[in-house]
């Protein structure tokens, strides 16, 4: 992890700090919180508007039924909590009250991936993504770093309909300026290269970042497409990494069943064939460890992406 920019804030941090901003600036938004304030960091709205966090204790269905209700009579409630309890416990209700219906509900996935603070697999949430890009009318997001997150936040405030936000606990690599501006459903070369493509996604971007910096110095030149938004997908951007770099190697922080390397392939395989590999948790149920310990064993290190880049060579 040399080389790697740290933020200094924690992305839950800045997730706490971003809502009670928005909330200040538009009376329509309520704070729905799963008994994990002080995790989620929503608990920062109840600092200065108190009212409108509203408490809905260890009953995660409950607390969507709530929101769809509120989302009924003009309110925009942006429910929080840890990821594998929302896209699982819940899912019923987000598909029925939620996302079948088009409801103006924001939904936080909270300590989502492999880094949750050795909460161990009951707290993980490696097929989250999976779940929810399965649902029609629900848009799925993976901010990359913390100014990401607060513009797609905003960008969520704006829009009328279901959104589903990932969000890491820790602080991670900054990978775009303060001057980042978030366009729905594009994604963002980070970096050039010729020789084959790493398209990633929320926190694994700056792990690939690294990895493709690094293979630079070994003589490989690997581009870089962040896609924050997973759903609607950036196929355009897709085809053409494609069809510039001629392979296309997905790295995620969640499982390689359903995810982004999937949307990926789909996208592939009917536009644009060419050699991929797709770099993530396998079919597996994850131990708990330290944030290095995880991504080494599961191979999502800067090392492991560098090693599936050159195995893809191969293939090339």
């Amino acid at each position: 992890m040399s080389g790697i920019v740290m933020e200094q804030q924690a992305m839950r941090d800045a997730f706490g700090e971003e809502l009670l901003a928005i909330a200040l600036s538009d009376a329509r938004v309520y704070a729905l919180d799963g008994d994990l304030a002080n995790s989620t960091k929503i608990d920062k709205v109840a600092s200065q508007l108190p009212e409108r966090l509203l408490q809905m204790g260890i009953a995660e269905q409950n607390m969507i039924g709530v929101a769809a209700g509120l989302a009924s009579v003009g309110l925009q409630p942006w429910a929080a909590t840890f990821a594998a309890f929302l896209t699982k416990r819940s899912l019923d209700q987000i598909q029925v009250v939620v996302a079948q219906p088009k409801m103006d509900v924001k939904l936080i996935g909270a300590y989502s991936g492999l880094l949750n603070g050795c909460a161990g697999k009951t707290h993980q949430a490696t097929e989250d993504v999976s779940i929810m890009r399965s649902l029609a009318y629900m848009t799925v997001l993976a901010p990359g770093d913390t100014t990401e997150l607060r513009a797609m936040m905003r960008w969520a405030n704006a829009y009328d309909g279901p959104v589903y936000i990932r969000v890491a606990r820790d602080p991670v690599g900054a990978i775009v300026g303060e001057d980042y501006r978030y366009e729905h459903g594009k994604g963002v070369r980070l970096k050039e290269g010729s020789d084959l493509t790493i398209v990633t996604s929320g926190t694994q971007t700056h792990r690939s970042l690294q990895a493709a910096k690094e293979l630079e110095a070994e003589g490989i030149s690997a581009a870089v497409l962040h896609l924050p938004s997973i759903k609607p997908l950036d196929a355009e951007a897709i085809v053409e990494a494609a069809q510039r770099t001629g392979a296309i190697l997905t790295t995620e922080e969640h499982t390689v069943i359903g995810g982004l390397g999937s949307a990926v392939a789909e996208v592939l395989v009917e536009h644009c064939p060419v050699p991929m590999l797709r770099l993530g948790v396998q079919d597996i149920n994850i131990q708990s460890g330290s944030n290095n310990e995880l991504l080494e064993r599961y191979g999502l290190s800067v090392d492991s992406v560098k090693q599936k880049a050159k195995q893809l060579l191969g293939r090339k």
